[in-house]
């Protein structure tokens, strides 16, 4: 990619809404992650945050990656889009280690956490979540687009 291509995408003003279709159901999915999880790990924390603090911590970690990734890819920016990048991106990374500990050393966590098991809790939901996330923002990437 030349120079003066990546001087064109960057100056190239993005006028479309901040979501179609799929993305705003992915959108509206994680927003209702966020709700979900917020609420959980409020009430776990406030309730029984001496009887499981790993899993409670998590589950709030959790709940912020979510509202972020929620907000962030609910716009068009770049810097909202590459703050999406970053949110999902550790929420993959997140789910699968956290998911793999909770199954090889469940003694762990004491108690479920929202990416416990890979997402188990939650129709594992919170393991496919990550990668339709990281497909959408990829394949409505506004530069992606304008250099094709």
């Amino acid at each position: 990619m030349s120079r003066e291509s990546v001087a064109q995408s960057e100056s190239a003003e993005d006028s479309r809404r901040p979501a179609y279709g799929a993305g705003r159901v992915l959108i509206f999915v994680y927003g209702v992650f966020a709700l979900s999880a917020t609420a959980r790990a409020s009430v776990q924390l406030i309730r029984d945050a001496s009887e499981a603090p790993l899993a409670y911590s998590l589950s709030a970690l959790a709940a912020l990656i979510y509202i972020a990734a929620t907000v962030a890819m609910a716009h068009n920016g770049r810097r909202m889009r590459r703050i999406a990048w970053i949110t999902v991106s550790t929420e993959l990374l997140g789910v699968g280690a956290v998911g793999a500990l909770s199954l090889w050393h469940p003694e762990l966590f004491g108690e479920s956490t929202v990416w416990s098991q890979f997402g188990a809790g939650y129709g594992y939901v919170p393991a496919v979540l990550p990668l339709l996330g990281l497909f959408w923002m990829w394949r409505s990437s506004p530069a992606r687009i304008a250099h094709t």
